[in-house]
């Protein structure tokens, strides 16, 4: 009899931790203890390790031999993400939330509870959601070129040790003064994958935004129909650029009345690429992604992942 593709592999018995101790505001090491107790408990052998090249081998290793139950991620998106990079397709996955945002997790329904982990592991179900590329590397959620990602920049260039929302507001006031909102040119594939016209661009703008679920920091839902499952990335973009126009743009999202502006554009896209004649930057699930130009595609069925059963 085939096996369940829900479920783990029957011999499926060892569990990797891998802990990003510089992720959140604080430290989630007894929360981490404390899984590994409850996880062991319940007969399952726990490695914890926070060098990512270790995680990334034992993991490798027992899922190869079918004996991974799952690698849990403890940080934030960008943990995640950084772990997805580094293995392969069909890895099982689940979250101990530990970020400032946490934003996949929240999405998941996933508790940031050792005693709600553990069940999750041992109880839950394993699905498979799309993820998207830029230039090769593997997002979760989404990508955005322009005041948001100079800001990103910013954090990490200043980036010590821990990072809360108190380590964004210098960042925000530096990237208010010298950011100049250059124009983003923007060329996507439609739906069938018929490739876009490259001697023109899609669209011009100043802010853009390519999501593979609906999910963004502080709430906003720029991409509310974002779906992990139907092969596509949901484009939002906004033409004009200025702080005000910024702060137009953000209350028209909150308010979730933004694709009804006349300067608001959204599609959903198999690929796009962006390009400036500036240097403008780009970021990955709350991660600086590098500077334009950028290839970004959808990936489908790229993730797996332990949640709830429910």
């Amino acid at each position: 009899m085939p096996q369940d593709p829900t479920t783990p592999p029957p011999l499926a018995n060892r569990v990797v931790v891998s802990v990003n101790p510089n992720a959140g505001s604080r430290s989630a090491r007894e929360r981490v203890l404390h899984l590994r107790r409850l996880l062991e408990a319940q007969g399952l052998e726990t490695e914890i390790v926070e060098a990512l090249d270790n995680a990334e081998f034992l993991a490798k290793k027992w899922h190869s031999q079918g004996r991974l139950r799952c690698l849990v991620s403890v940080g934030g998106d960008g943990t995640a993400a950084e772990l997805v990079n580094r293995t392969a397709s069909g890895l099982p996955m689940t979250l101990l939330p530990a970020g400032n945002e946490n934003l996949l997790a929240r999405y998941l329904g996933l508790g940031d509870s050792p005693e709600t982990v553990c069940r999750t592991i041992t109880d839950g179900k394993l699905i498979h959601l799309d993820a998207g590329a830029a230039n090769g590397r593997i997002f979760l959620l989404m990508i955005s070129c322009g005041f948001d990602a100079d800001v990103v920049r910013r954090v990490h260039d200043s980036r010590t040790g821990h990072v809360s929302w108190r380590s964004y507001f210098k960042p925000i006031l530096k990237s208010i003064r010298s950011y100049h909102y250059p124009r983003l040119r923007v060329y996507w594939d439609d739906q069938s994958g018929d490739a876009a016209d490259r001697s023109r661009p899609s669209l011009e703008a100043c802010w853009t935004f390519a999501f593979n679920l609906p999910c963004y920091g502080m709430g906003l839902r720029l991409a509310p129909r974002a779906d992990g499952r139907d092969g596509l990335l949901d484009v939002c973009a906004f033409r004009r650029g200025s702080l005000w126009h910024g702060l137009r743009y953000a209350g028209a999202v909150w308010l979730g009345r933004h694709e009804g502006l006349a300067d608001c554009t959204t599609r959903r896209v198999r690929r796009l690429r962006i390009e400036s004649e500036a240097g403008v930057p780009y970021q990955l699930d709350g991660d600086p992604g590098g500077l334009l130009p950028v290839d970004v595609e959808v990936v489908p069925n790229r993730l797996t992942l332990v949640v709830p059963s429910s």
